[in-house]
């Protein structure tokens, strides 16, 4: 399967929040949220936090985690995808489940020098980026670059995408 076809179960990501996950158990790579008061003022800080917060999701990302994953999104999630349209919490899950079972060794790197973090006033954090999702195909690297923004919500202590835009597919 060519990056081509799985791009819209790639770019199904991005969050942070607790490990807990459905039916109780704990997953594998899920982290607790970073421990902050607040959403920082200073814009070193909050740049630091965002890499991390990008850092740990992805983490379980490479792991194909579903459940570790998912525990970094709102159960509101709103995921807009260029070329797959507007999907919920559940069709982000189930796309997810999918690119994992057909692409055993696929991962995603947030690509250098492309990370832009901007406060949300009261609400959180927008973060905005490149990632290069690769994978083998047939035998070779199969990877591809595309463009991504989150908006990360600090809620309850806890810090999780609400909203994700993926794009330039």
């Amino acid at each position: 399967m060519s990056v081509v076809k799985v791009r819209a179960g790639l770019m199904l990501m991005t969050a942070i929040g607790p490990a807990s996950v459905a039916n109780g158990a704990e997953s594998e790579t899920a982290k607790p949220a970073l421990a902050v008061e607040g959403i920082p003022a200073d814009a070193v800080a909050l740049r630091e936090l965002v890499a991390q917060l990008d850092q740990s999701m992805f983490e379980a990302y490479n792991a194909h985690d579903v459940d570790g994953l998912m525990a970094w999104f709102t159960e509101d999630l709103e995921f807009y995808h260029d070329t797959g349209g507007l999907l919920d919490y559940e069709q982000v899950q189930a796309g997810f489940t999918n690119v994992f079972a057909n692409n055993k060794d696929i991962r995603r790197d947030l690509i250098d020098g492309t990370l832009e973090v901007y406060p949300v006033k009261d609400y959180g954090v927008i973060e905005i980026g490149a990632h290069r999702f690769c994978h083998t195909e047939n035998g070779k690297p199969d990877c591809g670059t595309f463009k991504f923004m989150q908006i990360w919500r600090f809620k309850d202590g806890a810090w999780k995408v609400s909203r994700e835009v993926s794009y330039g597919h």
